[in-house]
Parts: C-alpha cells; sequence; structure tokens
C-alpha cells in the first residue's frame, strides 16, 4: 500500500507591523517561521498550533533541515496518528528569539549587523504574541486547540490566559506556570558556562565563524541531566564503562577521559547541540522562561497575583499531564494549574502518567500519553 502524501509547508512571515514586547521597546520587521501540516477547512476550524520547548524548532513533522532526523513530534502527528492530520491543520512556528529562521539575536538588526546582546531580552508572552500576529495573518480566529510540552506548556498557558477566545481547548503537558528557584539555577549555570567561553566575545562572534562551542555545549550537558530521571538513567547506563577504541572493555583509564557511559552519553549531546542551536538563543530563551509567572503576568504587578485569575476570561476547556519521574516540572506543578483553572470556573483535565523517561516523557514512546492528547484533541 502506498504512502499517503501529508501537506507540509515551510514558509516564513514577515510581521508588517511592529512587535511590542513586555519590556517596553517593540521590534520591527520580525520574522516568524513556520511549518504547517495537513488542510485547513474552509471555516479555519480545524486548526492546531503546537509550540515547540525549549531546544526544538518549528520542525515538528519534516526532516530537520540541519540534522536530518525527523521532526520533533513526528511520532505523533500524521493521518489518523494520535494529532490527526486528517482531521487538524497543524501549525508550529519558530518561537521569538529562536535560530531556525525567526528574528532572534543571529538576525540582521536595521544597521545590517547581527543583533548579537543588542536583541531586547524577550519573555514567553513576546513569543505567544508573534504566533498571535501569524494566526492574524493566517486569518484565523480561533483555535481547534493550543498543544504544548515544557516550554511549549508555558507558550500554551500565556496563549490561553492573555487571548483567552482565540481557542476552544488547550492541552499542556510536563509544564509549570512559573520557574522556580530550582529551575532558574540550571539555567543560569548554562548561561554563565556560555558566557565564559573565550569565544563568545561578549556576544558578538558571528563574523569570527566560531562560536563558543564549548560553553553551549557544556549548557546542554547540564540542562540534559534535568530531562532524564534518575531511574532511566540508571537503567540505560548505571555505571558502565565506555568500551576503549582499541577495543578494551570495562576498564578504568584513571583519567579525565569520558570512562563512564553517562559521561560519553552528555558529552555526545552537548556536542551534537553545537550543530544547531545558536548560543546567544540558548541565553534569551532560557531567560525568557525564567521570567515567566503566570500569575505575574496577568496581574501587571512585580511579584504577587492570583493565578486563578489568569483564566478568568477563558471558556476554553483544559487537559493537564504531567509525569511520575518528572523532577524538572514535577506533578505538583500542573496540580497547582489544575486548582487555579477549577477555582476559575474552567473546564479541566488532569493526570499524571507513569513513565521511566523524566521530563523529556512527552518526546518519547508513551502509549497512555497518546491517549490522552487523541482523546483531548478529538
Amino acid at each position: 500500500m502506498a504512502t499517503r502524501a501529508i501537506p507540509i509547508a515551510n514558509q516564513t512571515l514577515v510581521l508588517s507591523a511592529p512587535l511590542p514586547l513586555d519590556g517596553g521597546q517593540s521590534l520591527a520587521g520580525v520574522a516568524v517561521a513556520y511549518e504547517t501540516v495537513g488542510t485547513l477547512n474552509a471555516d479555519k476550524s480545524n486548526a492546531v498550533l503546537v509550540f515547540h520547548a525549549l531546544t526544538m524548532d518549528q520542525h515538528v513533522l519534516s526532516p530537520h533541515p540541519k540534522t536530518g532526523k525527523p521532526g520533533w513530534w513526528a511520532k505523533s502527528i500524521g493521518p489518523g496518528n494520535v494529532i490527526d492530520t486528517d482531521r487538524h491543520f497543524i501549525i508550529c512556528a519558530n518561537v521569538l528569539g529562536g535560530c531556525m529562521g525567526s528574528t532572534g539575536a543571529a538576525s540582521l538588526a536595521p544597521d545590517g549587523a547581527p543583533y548579537a546582546m543588542r536583541f531586547p531580552v524577550i519573555t514567553i508572552r513576546d513569543m505567544v504574541r508573534a504566533q498571535v500576529a501569524l494566526l492574524d495573518a493566517l486569518g484565523i480566529d480561533q483555535l481547534h486547540a493550543v498543544v504544548g510540552g515544557s516550554m511549549g506548556g508555558m507558550q500554551a498557558l500565556s496563549f490561553a490566559a492573555n487571548w483567552p477566545q482565540r481557542t476552544r481547548a488547550v492541552l499542556v503537558i510536563a509544564s509549570t506556570a512559573r520557574h522556580s528557584a530550582q529551575n532558574i539555577a540550571f539555567h543560569e549555570v548554562g548561561r554563565q558556562a556560555i558566557m565564559a567561553d573565550p569565544k563568545w566575545l561578549g556576544g558578538d562572534y558571528y563574523a569570527s565563524g566560531k562560536g563558543p562551542e564549548d560553553g553551549l555545549a557544556v549548557a546542554r550537558m547540564a540542562a540534559h541531566i534535568t530531562y532524564l530521571s534518575e531511574e532511566g538513567m540508571h537503567e540505560k547506563f548505571g555505571r558502565k564503562l565506555q568500551d576503549r577504541p582499541d577495543g578494551t572493555k570495562g576498564v578504568k583509564t584513571f583519567g579525565f577521559d569520558a570512562d563512564f557511559q553517562i559521561e560519553s552519553y552528555l558529552r555526545h549531546q552537548g556536542l551534537s547541540f553545537t550543530d544547531r542551536f545558536d548560543a546567544n538563543s540558548y541565553l534569551y530563551i532560557t531567560r525568557a522562561m525564567d521570567y515567566f509567572d503566570l500569575a505575574e503576568e496577568v496581574s501587571g504587578g512585580v511579584g504577587g497575583g492570583r493565578l486563578a485569575d489568569a483564566f478568568a476570561g477563558s471558556k476554553a476547556r483544559f487537559c493537564l499531564v504531567s509525569f511520575d519521574t518528572d523532577w524538572l516540572y514535577p506533578t505538583s506543578e500542573s496540580r497547582t494549574i489544575a486548582h487555579a483553572l477549577n477555582a476559575a470556573g474552567a473546564p479541566v483535565s488532569f493526570v499524571e502518567l507513569s513513565a521511566p523517561f523524566g521530563h523529556d516523557s512527552f518526546l518519547l514512546n508513551v502509549p497512555a500519553l497518546d491517549r490522552v492528547i487523541a482523546g483531548f484533541l478529538g
């Protein structure tokens, strides 16, 4: 049987009006790079906006142009799949501040040079604001649903709170309504690793042809640990030693090479990340995540605010999913959001799923999650 073709398009929209930012500045000529999958129906009611996580991009189904790997959610999207492209029109945009076609630190400023650290500090709501402008350009007034995991879940929550009439459903997976001190601490370690790399050059490394790859790799290694679970790391790696190039097995070098398999794995994750991600983008996006506090966002104040008030104007139905081995955004974070939605009178379902993979479970093979997504989106 022939494989059915799926309509996939990768495009870039340049916004016609300057984009206002939470920091008080505005950006002119903002580019939003996005991928669509499926067919938009006549009344434009079947659109699902998928928000990506920190290290992902718009290539939700199509192969990544730099790595050649399948789209980051290819396991879940397609005809008859969990997110069924026979029924839904999928939109996924590279976030503002990203490095896969949307305007970010590597983009050219009006003077023709890369913004670098002249790029304004952005927020999660700024990212969503750019994607709302994309929806306006596409003529989509109301979405069937918004969906996001991790940082994507933050965007989904911000969308629901700030543009409550523009979606009928909100699916938030392994996420939080605000970054904790521990979350901020891990991000700061990564940022300092990048900025301590001599090749960072204060952010002005683009003309040198060689960015702070060592620092970015260390940042990725530190962050990747938070995406895994202790159980998963033990099962996969334990204290197993690396095989040596000469074929020697299970022998310590008594040095600082990657003796343990987990060390080799993390180094590989770090190095491969530098091939597809911009270091300054990492700084800006992690900072946006750290600033995220939905209760504060809707209260307009500095600190404080009542999370339930964020959902007061929403008529959407919500679904929250957490994983029992996720210690980055544990179940308690999703439960806090569920309580706030209940207090606001919003229809919400909440489930904690069992999976050995930690925070990254939403990207991996968890059949129970597939059932939840398919059932909720319909």
